[in-house]
């Protein structure tokens, strides 16, 4: 029998461990000293939710997966029928190929081939990386077509914090502006500054009523170049970064779904938010033969 997100590869260092399938090149698992960072899966179970996928050539939705590029109209599947749109890119459920792991690191490749809706082949590589520093993943696409190709890319961990609901955890989203999205398809209808609205985490607070599921842009990031979430229980705390690729920080807290409702928060990090392929805003063009963008995020515990 071959379980439902196929070969698992486990590394660790530095007191983290983690667990990446074959399905998707998901993240399943993610601990440090035994305490878990991300609300993932279990071994014989499908990724529900998004949990641990990687979204690429692009995250998020696409409106009625129809969109214009290079003079040419073009049709994708509808992968979330109930709102018409395409959803979260061609690679989550994907056989992803091992190439190669050590104690601490694994990495994966996946070709897409030209396709109904994306006519581009594209090679892409994850590498997940472990060290004292926590979790290092670099995303990676390398356009092989011979004409310049729409991209953009994200990730979808959920993040937990002593177990305990997102009520009780305390936020620092280091943020200015929040899209504004349509209640019923959740495409973006606008945005609007967080100054003087409850979406204002930029000094950290707690997060007590506050639903999530919402993009985020205008970051502040460090002197790397890094933007950073935090998330602060009463025992442990756990922070996701994104590199300066990095433009959008997606927010959910699944209160539409009562099974996993505030058990855990997504903080996806984004190149761009939902719509991209239709507005052009924040999307790549990635050149054509051997054109490439590669994107690092990571996670790691306070």
């Amino acid at each position: 029998m071959v379980m439902p997100s196929g070969e698992q590869f486990e590394i660790s260092a530095g007191g983290y461990r983690a667990v990446v399938t074959e399905s998707g090149a998901a993240l399943r698992h993610l601990s440090y000293d035994g305490v878990a960072l991300i609300d993932g899966f279990e071994e014989d179970e499908m990724a529900s939710g998004g949990r641990g996928q990687i979204l690429m050539p692009w995250p998020n939705r696409i409106e009625d997966g129809q969109y214009t590029f290079g003079g040419r109209d073009l049709q994708l599947a509808l992968t979330e029928p109930a709102r018409n749109n395409a959803s979260h890119g061609l690679a989550r459920w994907a056989a992803w190929t091992f190439e190669e792991q050590t104690a601490n690191s694994v990495s994966l490749v996946l070709r897409i081939m030209a396709q109904s809706g994306y006519p581009w082949t594209l090679d892409l590589h994850l590498l997940y990386d472990l060290s004292a520093d926590g979790l290092t993943v670099t995303q990676t696409a390398t356009n092989l077509s011979d004409s310049p190709a729409p991209y953009a890319c994200g990730a979808h961990p959920y993040l937990v914090v002593d177990h305990t609901p997102v009520d009780e955890w305390e936020l620092m989203l280091p943020a200015s502006r929040r899209s504004l999205v349509s209640p019923d398809r959740r495409l973006p209808v606008g945005d609007e500054e967080v100054d003087g609205t409850d979406y204002d985490f930029r000094v950290a607070r707690p997060i007590r009523t506050t639903v999530f599921d919402d993009a985020f842009t205008d970051l502040d990031r460090d002197g790397d170049g890094r933007a950073s979430v935090v998330l602060r229980g009463r025992k442990h705390g756990v922070a996701l970064w994104g590199d300066e690729n990095i433009a959008w920080l997606q927010l959910y807290s699944a209160d539409d779904v009562p099974a996993s409702a505030r058990k855990s928060l997504a903080v996806e990090p984004m190149t761009a938010q939902a719509n991209a392929f239709r507005t052009g805003e924040d999307l790549v063009t990635l050149d054509p033969e051997g054109g490439e963008l590669a994107v690092s995020w990571g996670i790691h515990v306070l």
